[in-house]
């Protein structure tokens, strides 16, 4: 199998620069593609979608419009995002974000994604940052006479083919995952929002509360327990075996790795402890309200709550109880610089306890449903782990198909 290495333009590949601005939000219309909604691992998280309306649309397309099988990156401030677009995709690209083409008679352009998330390329590219006082930044103008390595197309669609199997299983488990999140929610909201649970025509309401419940506010029923950060500059408090909890870690219902670890040494130099699986997490400082169960044993940041029930109900419930009332703390979240949960704020949140026998039955439920997601959340952790052993082999043609 020959390999041949060449500039982008070498290869066919035309690079589009996205607007230098930003467009008015609009409630509906075109989606607007910023760097948030790519993600680490190559793939495109619309799911905190911002929309540009049909009226300005056709500016901010001027330059180009994305299509399927376009590859967009972003070039500055948050480097090495890479995604590539789907099928009925109906937006326009956000500011610093760029845009590759491909010549699909010469390159395939998942093939191209890959290489773009391979540690080959991202070694290459890092020597073509430029330093910029505030941010660094890919000179988009350069990046067609960027290099890349390719095989003939066949080898490109092998390779392909290869890593795409761990994609799409799990791409496969997100969505199970994404269902499994939804049926809990919407039994939570069912059962305790509407109040249409098990039983309900024979329960008389007071005011608005089911007879044998108790109407009383969330620091009542959960502990709120702090966080603590070891001092940066002792290395020894770093790049240990503990997991480290801050807000950049609250990606979904379970956090497994962290973008930080401590040493059992750190952990005892802070004001912080280690905190047993099914911990709920809330995010307290800048971005509020983002809620992770702990998937083992971690610590956490002083920018982060602890949340631990007080025993009456299960973590399972605290967590969707918390989930359905975020908006509430959202809302109640006030700062001069930032905004911010403080405890107080706990105080001021209503929570609703039902009866015991309701609770166990709905965490019965629930608890299966959030097993599944544990499960399938560590395979796709796995999944991607044997996807990026892969990658670099395959990419530097160290393994042959």
């Amino acid at each position: 199998m020959s390999w041949i290495t060449a500039s982008l333009k070498d290869f066919a590949c035309t690079v589009f620069d996205g607007p230098h601005a930003t467009p008015k939000d609009s409630e509906s219309g075109h989606s607007f593609l910023g760097i948030k909604n790519v993600s680490e691992n190559g793939s495109l998280d619309l799911s905190d979608p911002k929309f540009i309306s049909d009226e300005e649309f056709p500016k901010w397309t001027r330059r180009v419009k994305p299509k399927k099988n376009d590859v967009v990156f972003s070039y500055e401030a948050t480097l090495h995002r890479y995604a590539i677009i789907p099928e009925g995709f109906d937006g326009c690209l956000g500011r610093r974000m760029g845009l590759v083409r491909v010549d699909e008679g010469k390159l395939v352009p998942r093939y191209l994604l890959y290489y773009f998330l391979s540690p080959l390329w991202r070694a290459y590219a890092d020597t073509k940052v430029i330093i910029g006082a505030t941010v660094n930044r890919l000179p988009i103008k350069d990046f067609p006479d960027f290099q890349i390595s390719a095989p003939d197309l066949h080898h490109q669609q092998r390779i392909v083919e290869i890593l795409a199997s761990y994609d799409d299983l799990i791409e496969n488990n997100r969505r199970r995952i994404q269902l499994l999140e939804e049926s809990a929610r919407l039994l939570y909201q069912e059962w305790f929002v509407h109040l249409r649970f098990p039983g309900h025509e024979q329960v008389k309401t007071i005011d608005g509360v089911p007879e044998g419940w108790d109407k009383t506010t969330a620091d009542k029923v959960m502990d709120v327990l702090s966080g603590g950060t070891p001092k940066t500059k002792v290395t020894e408090f770093w790049d240990g075996e503990i997991p480290f909890f801050t807000p950049k870690d609250a990606k979904g219902l379970f956090t497994y790795n962290t973008e930080k670890t401590i040493t059992d040494l750190g952990l005892s130099k802070c004001n912080g402890r280690l905190y047993p699986k099914y911990t709920v997490f809330i995010t307290a400082r800048g971005t509020v309200g983002k809620l992770s169960f702990a998937q083992r044993p971690m610590a956490m940041n002083q920018s982060c709550y602890a949340l631990v029930t007080k025993g009456e109900i299960s973590q399972e419930f605290l967590y969707s109880s918390l989930k359905a009332s975020i908006e509430q703390f959202k809302a109640r979240a006030s700062g001069a610089v930032f905004d911010a949960i403080v405890v107080d704020t706990f105080k001021n949140i209503p929570f609703l306890v039902p009866s015991s026998s309701l609770r166990d039955e709905f965490t019965e439920q629930v608890k299966d449903v959030f097993s599944q997601i544990d499960n399938l959340s560590i395979q796709n952790m796995k999944l991607a782990q044997a996807r990026d052993l892969l990658l670099p082999k395959l990419m530097s043609g160290e393994l042959t198909v």
